[in-house]
């Protein structure tokens, strides 16, 4: 192919891209846009009832739009769009835990959501709602950590691990300037996201449109870039939110980091995989009145794999504070 080509089909894709956002931008989004100084975040809520769940996304997710259905029939559940992700806006500060904390706080304020809450915290989810908890107390009732993250573990990660992380951020560096000309929304149209997660296929339309179009913007994956940088740092903030005393905990524990597949074989799944077993074990003594739960067909994407298993431990924590309430 000659190099003329080449160029008129960069020219023909990035304007697609252009054209597929404008005309997105043009549907409103499904929940309301606050101002948390700045900057404007994204919050969307369904059901009713108290306390109000709290999703937490995993790095660079949004899969709270997979679940929010079927928590809305236990309750008023929430969530939002991180900075960056979604329909929210950039922000012009690092994106750690103690700075996403200070936003969703703020979020929740303006939107006068009001507590107590029960977070759910999914992988690097986990680190912040530990750190919401840590610091608002009196607003958190119970925490459900989906194949969560301890800073135990990360920040004493083998060299392996490190080499992946890196490998993580390359992939992230290239899918921004895919996404900037057209590829990932090409593939989108492609089908490629339920070809290489078939699990998908199990949510709605609407909700898997969401998500995807996120993923086919360019700051989404330069926010991924910003969150996976900084990971050591919000490790390092989230040290201080280790005792939670008898806050209700369930703790979901997915089988492997990875399904094994044709893939796998390229990463250090057996490493990764002792990383984890220390993980949950540092996550399980958060709490004294804590569960774990198995995910035994579940990869770490235990939201997609079996997002029953997340419905499970919401329901878990609403009868543990139904049995506090009926016998005080």
């Amino acid at each position: 192919m000659s190099l003329s080509i080449r160029i008129i089909l960069l020219i023909v894709t990035t304007v697609y891209q252009a054209i597929a956002c404008y005309l997105e931008n043009q549907k409103l989004p499904p929940g309301k846009l606050f101002d948390v100084g700045g900057y404007h975040l994204h919050l969307y809520t369904l059901g009713k009832g108290n306390p109000t769940i709290i999703i937490e996304h995993s790095l660079g997710g949004i899969e709270g739009y997979f679940l929010v259905e079927k928590l809305a029939k236990l309750g008023r559940v929430c969530i939002y769009d991180r900075a960056g992700f979604g329909w929210s806006e950039h922000s012009p500060h690092p994106r750690t835990s103690s700075q996403i904390v200070e936003e969703l706080d703020t979020l929740l304020t303006q939107a006068k959501i009001q507590p107590p809450y029960i977070l759910v915290g999914n992988s690097f989810g986990s680190y912040n709602v530990r750190l919401y908890a840590h610091r608002f107390p009196e607003k958190v009732m119970g925490m459900v950590l989906t194949d969560g993250l301890h800073e135990t573990g990360m920040l004493k990660m083998p060299i392996q691990l490190q080499a992946l992380k890196l490998f993580f951020i390359s992939g992230f560096v290239m899918s921004t300037f895919g996404s900037i000309l057209g590829f990932i929304q090409l593939l989108r149209k492609c089908g490629i996201f339920e070809l290489i997660k078939p699990e998908l296929r199990q949510f709605s339309q609407e909700s898997r449109n969401s998500v995807k179009r996120s993923f086919c913007r360019s700051k989404h994956w330069i926010t991924m870039c910003r969150e996976m940088l900084n990971l050591n740092n919000s490790g390092n903030q989230v040290t201080i939110a280790n005792q939670f005393g008898s806050i209700p905990v369930v703790n979901i524990k997915a089988n492997s980091f990875f399904q094994p597949s044709l893939w796998s074989f390229l990463i250090p799944l057996r490493s990764a995989n002792q990383l984890r077993e220390q993980m949950h074990k540092e996550l399980s003594n958060l709490s004294t009145n804590s569960i774990q739960l198995q995910a035994n067909k579940s990869g770490h994407f235990v939201w997609i794999d079996e997002p029953d298993m997340i419905v499970d431990g919401v329901k878990i924590l609403l009868d543990k504070l139904d049995q506090t309430t009926s016998t005080s």
